[in-house]
């Protein structure tokens, strides 16, 4: 019965993705977001009411607290969240195994951490204290990451990890406060999409997040991995404030989708 509730959560948070993708090639009212993240950024009649101000933490600055929506174009293809008109300068041996990977070798699908900053199709609840912000995942696999504000620098030699060392800071911007999160230390076991993008241990990642309202969350993320890609690339994404709670989901339990996964998931 677990099993089934899962899977028809999974199918319909993709469905929903669909819909309003397709609504909003049609739309004509809606404002264009210069990037990627375009389809759970626009739940335009869920999100009618949250324009309002942003709260602030005990501090003055914002509180990122809260359950967002994923962004479709960290799940499917990173490409696709490529700022307009660029491509992604992705080296040779690593757009081959791009090529190569299928879909049911994806660790992912296997139940293994998601990495950075890939996500999966399921909500992700932000904790908000002094010192400390935590990210909660639902699924694929229920776990957590940690990224912490004391002003500690990075480890001198972490070992690689899923989710890596992260270390944050607020800085001020023509946006406002921006949360900055700059991460080292990565294992190069996880992949950054369905499409199977690859990188190596020398990933760095930066992460700019900034609350633009009550109820929308906007981030880019540059990736600089010098093994795997010819240049660093920004990608940009949108999120939403959910009214809902995440769900126990234990990936491994009963776990009997990859026996079915055929062939290469090519969508954007």
């Amino acid at each position: 019965m677990k099993h089934v509730i899962f899977l028809l959560k999974h199918v319909t948070l993709l469905l929903l993705c669909a819909i309003i993708a397709i609504a909003q090639e049609k739309s004509t009212d809606q404002p264009t977001l210069d990037a990627g993240g375009q389809a759970l950024a626009s739940l335009a009649p869920q999100m009618a009411n949250q324009t309002g101000p942003v709260k602030r933490a005990a501090d003055g600055k914002p509180d990122l607290s809260g359950i967002w929506s994923p962004d479709r174009t960290f799940i499917y293809d990173i490409s696709s969240a490529l700022k307009p008109g660029e491509s992604l300068p992705i080296q040779p041996w690593a757009l081959k195994v791009t090529k190569e990977h299928m879909s049911k070798d994806d660790p992912e699908a296997n139940c293994l951490p998601a990495g950075v900053p890939r996500m999966a199709p399921y909500p992700w609840k932000i904790l908000q204290m002094p010192g400390l912000v935590v990210f909660l995942f639902e699924g694929n696999i229920h776990t957590y990451r940690q990224i912490f504000m004391d002003g500690r620098k990075h480890l001198e030699d972490p070992a690689p990890t899923w989710y890596g060392d992260s270390i944050g800071a607020w800085e001020s911007d023509k946006n406002g406060d921006t949360l900055v999160v700059d991460t080292i230390g990565f294992n190069d076991k996880f992949w950054f999409d369905f499409a199977g993008h690859p990188h190596t241990e020398k990933l760095h990642t930066i992460e700019r997040y900034h609350r633009r309202d009550f109820g929308h969350l906007d981030y880019e993320v540059t990736i600089d991995d010098p093994g795997a890609y010819t240049k660093p690339f920004t990608m940009v994404g949108h999120s939403v404030l959910t009214d809902s709670e995440l769900m126990e989901y234990i990936c491994n339990e009963n776990n009997q989708d990859v026996s079915h996964i055929v062939g290469k998931d090519e969508r954007k």
